[in-house]
């Protein structure tokens, strides 16, 4: 489990950081990434909505999501919100295959739109 300070949790928050959060693409998700205060901690956020399955499929991915955010903190620069969006068929990725997308993406290294 991320910790209350590593959430995003409003929903101002999360509308701030898709509207005008750098985003980037992988195959099953969408990142959109804010900067915010250098001393602030980085905060993730997921989006699993209807289209990615039902309320099993949706929860499932969203406790991989998590486990993600949470080993991507320890190399993660501070300071900045990130949220994911789940696309449809991101609920039969394995999981190291959804590990490699989600942290190539936050880290940097896909082209960013």
């Amino acid at each position: 489990m991320l910790s209350k300070s590593n959430r995003v949790l409003s929903a101002a928050d999360f509308k701030a950081a898709v509207r005008r959060g750098r985003r980037a693409y992988a195959p099953h998700a969408v990142v959109y990434t804010l900067p915010r205060g250098a001393s602030e901690a980085t905060r993730f956020g997921f989006i699993v909505g209807k289209n990615v399955g039902g309320a099993v499929q949706r929860n499932l991915v969203r406790r991989r999501l998590r486990s993600i955010g949470r080993e991507l903190l320890a190399t993660n620069a501070t300071g900045r919100d990130v949220v994911v969006r789940a696309l449809p068929g991101v609920e039969q990725l394995p999981w190291d295959t959804l590990h490699s997308e989600i942290s190539e993406v936050v880290n940097g290294s896909v082209a960013r739109r």
